[in-house]
């Protein structure tokens, strides 16, 4: 036995809604589709016809079996997230009278710690010397990395009248949530910047205006700035095996480090709640419980 009808026909219209008016990314779409899919499956295998019949405990059952399978807590709480939000809309529309996904939770995970490199290791990457034009632009992308704390997709938006150099500043007008902030930018890479405009004005394509660009003139996707930082490692004899973000929780790290400033931190990296930030104290908590290991008389471990 599968859902009526009318079951699907709603869930039609749900999608509908989500994307006119709720104006909903179609990689959000797709994936609230799979989540209820899933729903589908659930309630075909129990004979659940219709969604007023759904209960909490079948939601809750539904959500265990998922984790049985080996699904990690983040797209758990991403399913539940779908499901109340199509919960949410039967309410309104008043084809239902409760949200049994409401109250369930998905089971909680160890957050895994981000990945950094230490002082010295940046000043290796960034120190190795540009030899071609498309090296100096690598370095201008990494130490901007590094200097403001850019998401990957916020480099790859920048365009040239985002950035103030005699300001030492940038403007993100595309941040997560559609927040935009205004960074500084560090004497280190507003020097490797400037080494990068006068290449970048030879094979600029009109009327691109993107700062980082291919060879063939056109704003640089986010996998190929990934590819050139794999490509800069391995040419420069780094042994670490780095990706872009770790050059924004490194900046993250090192700031937090040196500030003891939450709250700037949380602003410079555009994160909405703090909660996010903190998991750099953790990581400074981590390096210093480390140095404590190996330097306090009372704690180092016999050998």
């Amino acid at each position: 036995m599968s859902m009526h009808a009318e079951a699907e026909q709603t869930l039609g219209d749900f999608f509908n809604q989500l994307e006119i008016e709720k104006r909903a990314s179609i990689h959000t779409i797709k994936s609230y589709q799979r989540d209820i899919k899933r729903l589908i499956g659930y309630c075909t295998d129990k004979a659940i016809c219709h969604w007023t019949e759904v209960r909490q405990s079948d939601i809750r059952s539904h959500i265990a079996n998922r984790h049985r399978q080996g699904i990690g807590s983040k797209s758990l709480q991403r399913e539940l997230s779908a499901i109340r939000s199509f919960y949410n809309y039967l309410l309104k529309k008043r084809l239902a009278d409760t949200n049994p996904a409401e109250h369930v939770q998905a089971p909680r995970q160890a957050r895994k710690l981000p990945k950094t490199l230490d002082v010295d290791q940046i000043s290796g990457l960034l120190e190795a010397g540009a030899n071609s034009t498309l090296e100096i632009r690598d370095l201008a992308m990494f130490e901007l990395f590094y200097s403001s704390g850019l998401r990957l997709s916020e480099l790859t938006a920048l365009n040239l009248d985002d950035l103030d150099l005699p300001d030492n500043s940038l403007i993100v007008r595309s941040g997560k949530g559609g927040k935009s902030r205004i960074l500084p930018i560090g004497s280190k890479a507003v020097t490797a910047i400037e080494n990068w405009l006068p290449e970048r004005a030879k094979i600029a394509l009109p009327p691109e205006s993107a700062v980082f660009i291919s060879t063939r003139g056109r704003r640089l996707g986010q996998r190929s700035v990934q590819l050139r930082l794999e490509q800069w490692c391995k040419k420069k004899a780094i042994a670490e095996h780095l990706h872009p973000h770790m050059l924004r929780h490194s900046f993250a790290s090192h700031l937090l480090e040196s500030s003891q400033d939450l709250r700037s931190v949380q602003e410079l990296l555009g994160h909405s709640n703090i909660s996010t930030t903190q998991i750099y104290t953790h990581l400074d908590f981590q390096h210093l419980s480390e140095v404590y290991d190996k330097a306090h008389p009372r704690a180092k471990k016999k050998s």
